[in-house]
């Protein structure tokens, strides 16, 4: 079994050591981080090393510094893990700082941050460089990350993108491509056999938001979605760290089974 934490730690240098306290005490096999700068990419690695993470791979390490549209902030994305990593054939999302891909022990693990709709298109595109991505990776293969997207997932398993507003309403600017890449990949990687974890084990009936308004309500945005001979076992949200103000977004813990072969971590 491997257990993989995924989390939008939210740039906060002031909270790292207790972020990696966290994390660390759960013991997991990957750690996958989002938003990480280039100020608090090395104290990761780092505190990585201390929690038996050894291997640590970083989108922000040798990165290109031009982009276009450039952004405002600049931060990557982090996979830590307790066995060797290598470096995998990455998707081609539009801001490689976004995305990282690596393998440990034959397993294919995809880290992506998507930017949230302030950039314009980057976001779907983003996440139409997902989809097509993915759809040629063989093998057990694991997708997760913060994925910004959807708005809202009902009870009868119906999922709305951020191209609708808060009544369910398409909007015009936002329908065709952008509404078509978010459900591509939020529910619709499941057209390409991958499994959302954490609704493969606890279905449709709970909402559980990722990212949460101070005033109530929020979203799921937070995902780990697995293929191949990889199954989920478990899967929780760390809420508790979110309202602790460790991060605006709570972690998501995975527990994952591979019917075949031997797991990273070797649980």
């Amino acid at each position: 079994m491997v257990r993989l934490i995924s989390w939008n730690v939210a740039r906060r240098a002031r909270a790292l050591v207790a972020q990696a306290a966290a994390a660390g005490a759960r013991e997991p096999d990957l750690l996958a981080l989002q938003e990480v700068t280039p100020q608090t990419w090395p104290l990761w690695e780092a505190a990585c090393a201390t929690l038996g993470l050894r291997h640590v791979r970083c989108s922000l390490d040798g990165a290109d510094p031009a982009r276009a549209p450039a952004g405002p902030r600049r931060h990557g994305v982090l996979l830590a893990s307790r066995r060797p990593l290598e470096l995998a054939p990455a998707l081609g999302v539009p801001w490689p700082e976004s995305g990282l891909a690596a393998r440990a022990d034959g397993v294919e693990v995809h880290v992506v941050h998507v930017p949230n709709a302030a950039n314009g298109l980057v976001k779907p595109r983003t996440l139409a460089a997902m989809r097509a991505g993915l759809a040629g990776r063989r093998g057990p293969v694991i997708a997760c990350g913060d994925w910004n997207t959807p708005r809202r997932e009902l009870p009868d398993g119906t999922v709305w993108s951020f191209a609708r507003d808060g009544k369910g309403r398409l909007r015009e600017e936002r329908a065709g491509f952008w509404d078509e890449a978010e459900l591509g990949v939020v529910p619709g990687l499941r057209e390409l056999g991958f499994t959302d974890a954490f609704r493969a084990l606890h279905g449709y009936a709970s909402r559980e938001p990722s990212w949460a308004w101070r005033h109530g309500g929020g979203w799921r945005l937070d995902h780990v979605f697995c293929s191949g001979a990889l199954q989920p076992a478990a899967s929780r949200y760390h809420h508790e760290w979110r309202l602790e103000g460790l991060s605006d977004h709570s972690a998501l813990e995975v527990e994952l089974t591979l019917r075949s072969s031997r797991a990273p971590g070797g649980r």
